[in-house]
């Protein structure tokens, strides 16, 4: 049976990864990102703007789970977990260069992708999702207030905000395509635990 397949292990055999705070800033921002995904595509695609009609109504949905995108951040730090949660994101250490080496290799031994509670990709994923979303709500915040800036300033802003959430959508399946592979880190994310065998062999520098 593959690793990654494998059933789940008993309550005895499982260790704490994330808490309920930080599993709904998690489904929040999720949600929310999700809502801005599918609007853009209805508003961007013919076919489907087509399809679903009413574009007014999607602009409005989009404009306002776009700016609601921060909130389940904001509201995370109030959980002492998720700061801490933070941090190990905001840490690039020797052994998360170790990883992506040994990634670049497509050497796919456990031994050979040291990692702490986070890897290294997790890590550069978090970083530029945060910021595409900063930028992206920015871009969009000239584009709604068109009177607040000058046009060259919204045509600019209109460009970026197209193209970045092009790319966004790009790494947001490549982000749920590596989810799907692994069936532990995702029951991590909605149950809060994961097995110590996982643990030990995804994120063996990971103390928990």
């Amino acid at each position: 049976m593959s690793p990654r397949a494998e059933a789940p292990a008993p309550p005895s055999a499982r260790v704490h990864r994330f808490t309920r705070a930080e599993r709904w800033v998690h489904r929040g921002t999720a949600a929310l990102m999700g809502v801005c995904v599918l609007t853009a595509a209805a508003l961007y695609v013919p076919q489907l703007a087509v399809l679903v009609g009413r574009r007014e109504l999607v602009v409005r949905i989009h404009e306002w789970a776009g700016l609601a995108l921060p909130v389940p951040v904001l509201l995370g730090l109030a959980s002492r977990a998720f700061r801490a949660d933070l941090r190990f994101l905001n840490r690039f250490g020797p052994h998360d260069r170790v990883w992506l080496r040994a990634v670049l290799r497509r050497d796919r031994r456990s031994a050979s992708r040291p990692a702490g509670k986070f890897n290294a990709g997790q890590k550069i994923y978090a970083a530029w999702i945060a910021g595409a979303a900063l930028v992206m709500l920015g871009t969009g915040l000239m584009m709604w207030f068109t009177h607040l800036t000058p046009l060259v300033w919204r045509t600019s802003a209109t460009f970026v905000h197209d193209w970045l959430a092009l790319t966004t959508g790009v790494v947001l399946a490549g982000h749920i395509g590596m989810a799907l592979g692994d069936p532990e880190a995702r029951r991590g994310l909605r149950t809060g635990t994961v097995s110590r065998a996982w643990a030990e062999r995804e994120h063996r520098l990971w103390r928990p």
